[in-house]
């Protein structure tokens, strides 16, 4: 009699024979420029902590006092016992830093994307979306019901014709794409896609949680770099990777906003955000509105780096951002160049099928504030001992 669950077993040798097998590494220290992983010291080249904020003082200490205030969980769901005063406080607040109408927090960045998308699209409308659109992106379209349409990666004449071929099929049409993709570090052409998004009526989406503290005025994000204020109809974002904190937001239009209040199902059926968190978020806003300086502390950090990754011969695709991607094709090869760096003194992972396509294996360098130029030299050096050791430079 076979076991129901022989699969299992099976499948996970085969991920492990392939070269796809995750083997997740713990951290026993802070997030920072430096980390201690799996009992070692190594310079940290994979967090989202953009800015180095998620061990930053002012949000230590705006978390303790919000524990000291509210306590520790919120016990409800923000719909019936769970909205403290601290949650509208947040939503406030980010809306003004983005320049919208309103705001509103989920839990996370992933949640936002499945409240946000099934509460304006269902089974009568189409969703256009970015081939390359994050799986939270991906898994809300599919949660709505609605069709899906994918158009040419940052291709917007080929949304154009999507949206001529299909859009008058449907009751309602929503346009989505990430600001920054998270794997390539390219940035969408948004304003092209506003203008084919407008020209069709329809409703334009915008997934931002790489382009916050990131993009735009301070960090203001993608829409305040393409001066697309009042355009966009909704962005989502999130406060785990420049922030360094945790939680979601929807902001944009007011009535959108209130919609979902109503509709959001992830505000409605899981508790809210805690009250340590919602005050670190507020302290990072505090911080990115008074200074632009770690902002542009991060600019230069990317610019140094990617200029010598590039002379060195590596690969760095078409990013444009803090992400720089060290393209290697092979996933055995991208493990095996991961492992040799972390030998060296630096954490920066594989990135594999099934995050990117089976052909298109990386180390994806995550640059951040709070390196210092001697880090980045250190880890330049690495890269270029790692890569002419495997053959990847010569």
């Amino acid at each position: 009699m076979s076991k129901p669950l022989a699969w299992v077993g099976e499948e996970l040798q085969s991920l492990k024979e392939a070269g796809l097998y995750n083997n997740i590494r713990t951290i026993g220290s802070p997030q920072g420029a430096w980390l201690q992983v799996d009992g070692q010291r190594v310079l940290n080249f994979c967090s989202n902590n953009y800015l180095g904020l998620a061990n930053h003082p002012r949000l230590l200490q705006a978390a303790q006092k919000a524990m000291d205030e509210f306590g520790m969980g919120p016990a409800a769901v923000r719909s019936i016992a769970g909205t403290m005063d601290l949650h509208f406080e947040l939503d406030r607040r980010i809306a003004a830093f983005k320049g919208v109408e309103a705001a509103v927090t989920f839990q996370s960045g992933f949640t936002a994307n499945l409240g946000v998308i099934p509460a304006l699209v269902g089974k009568e409308d189409v969703i256009f979306s970015d081939e390359l659109n994050h799986a939270s992106i991906i898994d809300g379209s599919r949660l709505s019901g609605a069709s899906i349409v994918r158009y040419a990666h940052c291709d917007a004449g080929d949304l154009r014709m999507q949206l001529a071929s299909e859009r008058s099929k449907y009751r309602r049409a929503l346009v989505i794409t990430d600001g920054v993709f998270s794997m390539d570090g390219d940035v969408a052409p948004l304003a092209d896609i506003y203008e084919e998004t407008h020209s069709a009526e329809a409703l334009l989406m915008v997934d931002d949680a790489h382009g916050e503290g990131v993009l735009g005025k301070g960090g203001r994000g993608i829409v305040d770099h393409f001066e697309l204020h009042g355009k966009v109809d909704v962005e989502v974002g999130t406060f785990s990777k420049a922030f360094g904190v945790v939680g979601g937001v929807a902001a944009g239009d007011a009535k959108i906003v209130e919609w979902l209040r109503q509709r959001g199902r992830p505000f409605l059926f899981s508790s809210a955000m805690t009250a340590p968190d919602v005050g670190a978020c507020i302290a990072a806003i505090d911080l990115l509105e008074e200074s632009t300086k770690l902002v542009e502390r991060l600019w230069t950090n990317t610019e140094f780096f990617k200029k010598e990754l590039k002379t060195m011969g590596f690969d760095t695709a078409h990013s444009t951002t803090p992400i720089t991607p060290v393209m290697l094709g092979d996933a055995k090869l991208a493990q095996d160049f991961s492992r040799e760096l972390f030998e060296a003194g630096v954490f920066a992972m594989a990135i594999k099928f099934p995050t990117v396509a089976r052909d298109k294996a990386r180390i994806r360098v995550m640059i951040s504030a709070a390196h210092s130029t001697d880090d980045l030299e250190q880890g330049l050096h690495a890269f270029s001992e790692v890569g002419r050791k495997l053959g990847v430079i010569q």
